[in-house]
């Protein structure tokens, strides 16, 4: 296989993983509201992206570290959110208290 077809299909694949987070985030932040969202699941789901950071930078394998990075980022900003809008938004849930 050559490399350009090599290539193609890893920036496809890292493009992917790192947009699939983002009708997730959308939804959380329009919403305020992320009761849905597996804790466990995101958590596993970051600690994986960690790895595999770590992974790319000590083979030196860049594409992977880096594209890997920028999933964690997406990843963990639904983990945060999560955290955030557990029960729903905070702020209205203060304004109803």
């Amino acid at each position: 296989m050559s490399d350009l077809i090599a290539n193609a299909f890893g920036t496809a694949a890292a493009l992917c993983s790192i947009t699939s987070f983002a009708p997730q985030m959308i939804k959380i932040w329009k919403e305020r509201d992320a009761s849905s969202v597996s804790l466990k699941t995101y958590s596993l789901t970051v600690t994986c992206f960690v790895l595999w950071v770590v992974y790319g930078v000590l083979t030196k394998a860049w594409p992977v570290a880096f594209a890997n990075a920028a999933a964690l980022i997406m990843a963990a900003g639904v983990l945060a959110m999560k955290w955030r809008f557990k029960d729903g938004d905070p702020e209205e849930v203060e304004a109803k208290a």
